[in-house]
């Protein structure tokens, strides 16, 4: 009872500045959800588990549970819906490619994380105010290719035995680029190859991470600061983040175990090409004995507008004893978020 005590003194200050901090934030653009394979193959549901290098991005508060060395590099590719061009309209879509590498230790993560997000978004009710018609009577999409590099340093300090809160400190290059194009000729390929001319600016993540036993509860605000980037039609602007979790593992000492659970919730509003997003995630992980081989699913739901759904697979496979090679799939109604994403982990 005097844990628990504790622990609400410590962590409900900490939960009451995200709230008060991040729900008038509204996040623009940005799929803050599609790094990590594993976190992927659980549907998004990682924010309280985060004990693999991708913890930089994820909840840097999840390293201090993680394995004493980590190392990760991965690639993914999550596209647009299936297209039906035979009324001359092509709809919404949008296609997320990631590379990451990171490496992490119980207090202290290096990470490398890049995002191009390429975006069609039918202009149907601007290019009919205008008076302009494609032919076959198609009306202009735009198209957007949006850049983001980011190099991190994240650290961690315990409270206690019970939380740990932590923060990544980051360098962000990031720009966007656009352009009109008739909808029977654009692509997902034309959006990104659009020239992308960024800059530079210092941003901030914090998380904090609070167990009790066999039950931890993860909190993340991601971009403090809001850096901005470019003006005029293609200024892009990295509004804050926050997302809560909480996961269940057979796990001692905050470290996650053999068998896993765990949800994560939204605290603020995307707006995507899709529509405004708000997303809550459910999925489990479960590793053999020795951890030989690990298999992972997930559901992800967009909670306003349009309910889109997600589901994910995932499987590790350790080629030798510390090395495992990481897999996932998407599928589901969430046609942004099917795709696929994979890499190598090196963990002691």
């Amino acid at each position: 009872m005097r844990n628990a005590s504790w622990l609400r003194v410590c962590l409900v200050p900490f939960v009451s500045c995200v709230f008060s901090v991040s729900f008038p934030s509204r996040a623009s653009a940005q799929p803050t959800d599609a790094i990590g394979v594993r976190a992927q193959g659980m549907g998004g549901a990682f924010t309280a588990v985060a004990d693999d290098a991708t913890a930089s991005w994820w909840n840097p508060a999840g390293m201090a549970g993680g394995a004493y060395f980590n190392a990760l590099l991965e690639s993914g590719n999550h596209r647009e819906p299936p297209t039906d061009r035979s009324a001359g309209d092509l709809p919404a879509a949008q296609r997320a490619e990631t590379r990451s590498f990171a490496v992490a230790f119980p207090a202290l993560a290096l990470s490398y994380y890049r995002l191009q997000i390429s975006e069609i978004q039918p202009q149907t009710s601007i290019a009919a105010a205008a008076g302009v018609r494609q032919e076959g009577g198609a009306t202009e999409v735009r198209l957007r290719s949006i850049v983001i590099t980011q190099v991190g340093a994240s650290v961690g300090q315990s409270l206690g035995s019970h939380l740990v809160i932590a923060s990544t400190l980051k360098l962000v290059h990031a720009g966007a680029a656009s352009e009109l194009q008739a909808a029977g000729t654009a692509s997902l390929d034309g959006a990104s190859g659009l020239d992308v001319s960024g800059e530079t600016q210092p941003g901030l993540d914090i998380g904090a991470m609070a167990v009790l036993g066999p039950a931890r509860i993860g909190v993340m605000v991601r971009n403090v600061k809001q850096p901005e980037f470019g003006t005029g039609a293609d200024a892009l602007t990295l509004s804050r983040h926050a997302r809560v979790g909480a996961a269940v593992s057979t796990g001692t000492r905050g470290v996650i175990g053999a068998a896993t659970v765990a949800v994560d919730a939204d605290l603020t509003t995307t707006a995507t090409v899709f529509g405004d997003e708000r997303r809550l995630a459910a999925g489990g992980e479960l590793w053999t004995t020795g951890r030989t081989f690990g298999i992972r699913g997930g559901v992800n739901v967009n909670t306003i507008d349009d309910r889109r759904t997600a589901l994910s697979a995932g499987l590790s496979v350790a080629l030798k004893k510390g090395l495992y090679a990481d897999g996932e799939v998407t599928g589901g109604t969430d046609f942004g978020r099917r795709g696929w994403s994979a890499g190598l982990r090196v963990t002691f």
